[in-house]
């Protein structure tokens, strides 16, 4: 999209009654009215309800923000983390009176791992024990995933290969995987190593996936969908399939390494691999995704939202029939790298940034 065609507004409302200056950007029919900043590099949302959300800082901090009012409260926590290149505190997930959070955490020796921990929901500090670990803790600061959802009673969750390329194909350790455990963490005893696959670790359900920073569960079809950086080109969507292998680095979904190199034979894709829905060269370095079923915008509904750090967009894919038909772009440019997107409760779509001094937008059309 051609800059020079946008009308770009930015407002700032004195709102005297409410005690704080309201920031409100606008292009082509779409507004962003900034809830709250000065936030530290913020990874992953989730609401509470409709009035309380939850968002990870990947400096370190759990904050609760006020929705009405934008007042910020931070949680204590004494999670284990390593801030370190991509590390830190990443997604959040709140499900039913527990609070879910993916991590780099810090093991031993320099290395670390992506892990998942739980725990109640506490407004002061919230106490949590780890149900995953990402095994072996690598000593790298790259590619650790990750985002995670539930789904039936079972936690679906990414992991990123730690920039170790072929360790995605090795089914004896975890990253480069997407894996699926009961909320309590242990070991459903239908994924692939109990069924069709007896070689892999009891947690993985599929492998042979880069650095996968975007996960959804659709309330359309009941399937779990990824968004995945390549290398220099290949990012993807696509579908979680049971048992399935996305091929990395064996094939690199038409990317090259970043020197300029082939990734294997320079094929996109081989038949015997998982093919992506939609693949993106040159790279967007997506983030989170949102497949959106809101009322509020009935003609949204079914298309994919996929947040772009790379490209600071907004693009949203027509998706049908399991089929992606064709890409829009909803915004560029007017917040910085966005990292994450969610919906509430009556439809409302709201963002974050990534940057040390980011803030929380929702997005609506004028």
């Amino acid at each position: 999209m051609n800059k020079n065609y946008i009308l770009i507004t930015i407002l700032s409302l004195s709102l005297s009654s409410l005690g704080f200056t309201e920031t409100l950007l606008s292009t082509n029919g779409i507004k962003l009215s900034e809830i709250t900043s000065n936030l530290s590099e913020p990874w992953g949302m989730t609401f509470i309800n409709d009035d309380n959300i939850l968002i990870t800082e990947k400096t370190g901090d759990i904050i609760r923000i006020n929705m009405k009012t934008g007042e910020k409260h931070s949680i204590d926590h004494e999670l284990n983390f390593f801030y370190y290149g991509q590390g830190g505190l990443l997604d959040i997930l709140y499900n039913d009176g527990y609070v879910y959070v993916s991590y780099s955490e810090d093991r031993e020796q320099g290395k670390s791992s992506t892990s998942i921990a739980r725990g109640l929901y506490n407004d002061q500090k919230i106490i949590f024990e780890n149900i995953f670990r990402a095994e072996p803790p690598i000593s790298s600061g790259y590619h650790f995933g990750s985002r995670i959802v539930i789904k039936d009673n079972y936690l679906y969750a990414s992991i990123g290969e730690r920039g170790k390329g072929m360790i995605a194909q090795d089914i004896t350790n975890h990253p480069g995987s997407i894996i699926r455990i009961h909320l309590d963490g242990s070991i459903p005893q239908d994924n692939p190593k109990f069924t069709i696959k007896p070689k892999w670790l009891p947690e993985v359900v599929q492998i042979g996936i880069r650095n996968p920073q975007g996960m959804y569960l659709s309330s359309f079809d009941d399937e779990v969908y990824i968004s995945n950086h390549g290398a220099k080109g290949g990012d993807f969507f696509g579908r979680v399939e049971f048992g399935g292998n996305y091929g990395w680095k064996i094939i690199g979904w038409g990317g090259t390494n970043y020197i300029g190199t082939k990734i294997g034979d320079g094929t996109a894709w081989k038949a015997n691999f998982t093919k992506p829905l939609w693949t993106w060269t040159p790279s967007i370095a997506p983030s989170n995704i949102l497949i959106y079923n809101g009322d509020l915008y009935p003609e949204w509904k079914g298309d994919v939202f996929v947040t772009s750090l790379k490209y600071k967009t907004l693009y949203k894919l027509n998706f049908k029939n399991n089929e992606v038909l064709s890409q829009d772009i909803i915004f560029e440019d007017l917040i910085g790298r966005i990292r994450d997107i969610e919906v509430n409760s009556i439809g409302e779509l709201f963002l974050i940034n990534s940057n040390s001094n980011a803030s929380l937008w929702k997005m609506s059309k004028e």
